[in-house]
């Protein structure tokens, strides 16, 4: 695998483009990503609001997966019609018919596990399984990266504070990520659900935003030479 198609993982699905200038498409990415991070931090409030009670729904997912596309592609909250391709990556996602199915297990498999499992342990699982199923023909990394973040906020009881966040981490440096996905990936194809290098991974990033907030809040954080 090149450097460049370590960079970035793109889905390539049979889809016309509504913005087919570069500098416009970017900008309706900022735009948009702004407006998916709002979303999601409404719904994570609304769940606090309650009391932590929460129910994940394939709603949920694909309002937020909305966000990010709208404008930009045909299909913003809906999943993929057909067939899709990631390039850069060896994993072959399911055929479109079994996304709806696969999408409403993976929700189970979160609200099943809500009270004995970790925060981490369930964005981990939803980071890797999302990408997995590659639901949606455009999006899928951003949707996965928010939802996880969504349930890790509200299984941990809290709007999480600090900068830069989880998300933007992971967009800044990608190659762990990708390299947890492959990990996941591989214990997957052996008939198991390990997805123990994505929750090393998440929780390095939590402790370097929440680090951001005690830094910014005044603390100072031990020498790392003493």
């Amino acid at each position: 695998m090149t450097a460049n198609e370590r960079d970035r993982r793109d889905s390539r699905a049979l889809e016309p483009e509504l913005i087919t200038d570069p500098q416009e498409k970017a900008a309706a990415e900022a735009r948009n990503g702004l407006r998916q991070y709002d979303a999601a931090v409404n719904a994570v409030q609304s769940a606090l609001d309650r009391g932590g009670a929460f129910k994940l729904r394939p709603s949920l997912i694909l309002g937020l997966q909305r966000e990010a596309l709208a404008g930009i592609s045909s299909y913003a909250g809906n999943y993929r019609p057909g067939g899709v391709a990631i390039e850069g990556s060896k994993h072959e996602p399911v055929g479109a018919h079994l996304v709806p199915e696969l999408v409403e297990d993976m929700c189970d498999y979160v609200n099943e596990h809500w009270e004995e499992s970790t925060p981490i342990h369930l964005a981990a699982y939803l980071m890797w399984r999302l990408n997995w199923i590659h639901p949606f023909a455009d999006g899928n990394g951003r949707t996965s990266r928010i939802i996880s973040y969504v349930v890790l906020s509200i299984r941990a009881g809290a709007v999480l504070p600090g900068t830069p966040t989880i998300p933007d981490q992971i967009v800044d440096n990608r190659h762990p990520y990708f390299e947890a996905l492959d990990s996941a990936d591989a214990a997957y194809r052996d008939g198991k659900i390990d997805v123990s290098r994505m929750e090393e991974l998440l929780g390095s990033l939590l402790a370097h935003q929440l680090a951001g907030f005690y830094q910014a809040a005044g603390g100072k954080l031990p020498d790392s030479n003493s």
